[in-house]
């Protein structure tokens, strides 16, 4: 099931429902602003009561202001904070207090995956909201790892270095794309694709075992 506030292509392709549905897949789009506690509440119950109950979650949601911290106003703070960090605890909350309900799986009640970034662990320039958020999410994702493995709950993120959308800004400027280059260690910058495969593999089976992680899909460049 995919929650969103809108079905609408926001950043190029096709509505990512579309190509899920084209691949052969059963999806379900439901509008969800992962920000009020009603829509986050109302998105997992219907989940639950659509497909009998929850074993993933992704949390992907997130917004940037792009400005540094004296020309940030309250209200754009609030949102990047209420989209990026409270969306992630709304989601969440409601995904374990449904996981906890159920029995366990493959090892597992069930599984989160948050999209972190690795501005969660090195600053964003010019990008105090953004930053501030997603560093949020690394430590709430620990906490969460924390509080209910024993449980049966796995909480971890991936953090995306430099990857190439498609989406138009000054990440995807020249200058940008060539520093993010000379910056990263691989011959390449990443792919969604790497983003999504690392988040498939901490949603599988294969990772019973780890929880609490912030996996780097950097390229090298934190390690470098």
């Amino acid at each position: 099931m995919l929650a969103d506030i809108t079905e609408t292509v926001r950043e190029g392709g096709v509505p990512t429902a579309d190509v899920l549905r084209l691949e052969g897949h059963e999806v379900e789009f439901i509008r969800t602003d992962v920000a009020q506690e009603s829509d986050a509440d109302a998105a997992v119950a219907h989940a639950v009561r659509r497909y009998g109950r929850l074993d993933v979650l992704v949390n992907d949601a997130a917004i940037s202001a792009g400005k540094p911290l004296t020309e940030t106003t309250i209200d754009e703070w609030n949102r990047v904070m209420a989209v990026n960090l409270t969306g992630v605890f709304l989601m969440s909350r409601a995904a374990v207090s449904a996981m906890l309900k159920q029995e366990v799986c493959r090892e597992a009640r069930g599984r989160i995956v948050n999209v972190s970034s690795q501005h969660g662990m090195v600053c964003a320039p010019r990008n105090v909201a953004y930053g501030t958020s997603k560093a949020g999410v690394v430590y709430l994702t620990r906490q969460i790892a924390v509080d209910y493995a024993d449980q049966g709950i796995i909480c971890n993120a991936v953090a995306p270095g430099k990857i190439v959308t498609g989406k138009a800004g000054p990440a995807a400027s020249a200058a940008a794309l060539e520093y993010s280059e000379a910056r990263t260690p691989m011959p390449r910058l990443g792919r969604p694709d790497d983003v999504a495969s690392a988040a498939l593999f901490l949603a599988s089976d294969e990772a019973t075992f780890i929880t609490g992680e912030n996996l780097m899909i950097d390229g090298g460049w934190m390690a470098a």
